[in-house]
């Protein structure tokens, strides 16, 4: 039996052959936002939706909180509050908030050059090349040069100390383009010169243990069970799809090495440190991390990082053309400002979005931080309907009022 129909039979197993309602959706949503419960279950309906969740955190409250579907179709499991999924990039907006807080405990500046913590950065011209370039794809250093396969990505000292001695694709701070794997090996390392920690203990010490946030680097093996499976549409292949007509840059940074969509399902993806890639989050986790950063940097009374650091974070540092995504993009030191209106109508929203659909942003105009998270990947790069209508529905006339 193909997957496409063991899929059907657990949506009827979870329906109870109930055709008429599209999945049960569990959880809470405060009255004035039901357009947004509504497209939400209607998502699994109309946009082929497995299993998802979404969460908002308006002025430190969370006031939605809602999941549905399943988690595994191939075992009709639920999914649960706690479901844990692969969110690709969307891991690159907790990476630049760790940084964010280093730069808010005073351990290092954005405008510090890396050369200070990271002596093979003096060679060549990267000695200039400053942490804000790094975080902000201006490095130059967006994928590596030789091929590489995947196992060379769960080795992430080698991948760090690769990169240091690559020669860039250009020199940095001259041009900008999507770091889309090495970023995370980049900063990982960097990070750990200088705070001592890597970024997936520091995520485990300072945001898992400190705030009781389910976020991960990786996965940790007691958390298998919470797991959702990742499913690809038949029309989703791998990266390498991307690779038609590209420069060395863009080959190198989408296809070097070819990335399979359900990496996400097995051990080795999960044991990895890949901090561009590889977070594993609740919706409920990442919304209440944004929703800090859209008002006073505290979760629930206790301070995460202060104002500065935070204005500091998503201050734009590029603007124009993404020399990797073709597309006009607006960098911030880590996150992605909301130059295209993917996270609503206000300028000020930052946030990031990850291969598939995933997405959680900031809006200090609303006081918010909402996040989507699901495992059923969608094809497009930009403009995934899923996102679009939640989006619309968040940012409805009724719902601010």
């Amino acid at each position: 039996m193909v997957r496409h129909e063991l899929l059907v039979l657990a949506q009827q197993k979870l329906l109870g052959n109930n055709m008429k309602n599209t999945t049960n959706i569990s959880g809470v949503c405060a009255p004035s936002f039901s357009k947004l419960k509504d497209v939400f279950e209607k998502n699994f309906a109309a946009q082929d939706e497995v299993g998802a969740s979404i969460a908002l955190v308006k002025d430190g409250e969370l006031i939605v909180n809602l999941w549905g579907g399943l988690r595994d179709p191939d075992s009709a499991s639920e999914w649960q509050r706690d479901t844990l999924v692969n969110v690709w990039s969307t891991t690159k907006g907790i990476t630049a908030l760790c940084f964010a807080m280093l730069v808010d405990r005073g351990q290092i500046s954005y405008a510090s050059p890396i050369a200070e913590y990271w002596p093979e950065f003096r060679l060549g011209n990267r000695q200039n090349m400053t942490v804000s370039m790094m975080l902000s794809h201006q490095g130059g250093l967006c994928g590596f040069r030789d091929p590489v396969d995947i196992e060379f990505l769960y080795n992430i000292e080698r991948a760090a100390d690769t990169l240091a001695r690559m020669e860039p694709f250009w020199e940095p701070g001259t041009r900008f383009g999507y770091h889309a794997i090495t970023i995370g090996f980049l900063a990982s390392e960097l990070f750990r010169r200088v705070e001592g920690r890597s970024i997936k203990q520091f995520v485990e010490d300072e945001l898992h243990q400190a705030f009781d946030l389910d976020f991960f680097i990786g996965l940790p093996a007691s958390r298998n069970f919470q797991a959702a499976t990742i499913v690809a549409p038949k029309a989703m292949g791998s990266s390498a799809d991307l690779a038609t007509n590209l420069s060395k840059a863009q080959l190198a940074a989408l296809a070097n090495p070819v990335l399979s969509p359900t990496l996400p399902n097995t051990s080795a993806w999960r044991e990895a440190e890949i901090p561009s890639a590889n977070g594993f989050s609740s919706a409920e986790a990442l919304a209440t991390l944004y929703g800090a950063l859209a008002s006073d940097g505290c979760i629930k009374g206790k301070r995460l990082l202060g104002l500065e650091a935070i204005n500091a974070a998503r201050a734009p540092q590029t603007k124009g053309v993404d020399e990797v995504l073709g597309l006009e993009i607006e960098w911030s030191n880590g996150f992605l400002c909301n130059a295209m209106n993917v996270y609503g109508p206000n300028s000020s929203a930052f946030g990031h979005s990850g291969w598939g659909g995933s997405f959680a942003f900031a809006d200090p105009k609303r006081g918010i931080g909402f996040a989507y998270t699901m495992n059923r990947m969608g094809t497009e790069l930009v403009g995934d309907p899923r996102n679009t209508a939640l989006i619309e529905a968040l940012y409805h006339p009724d719902t601010f009022t």
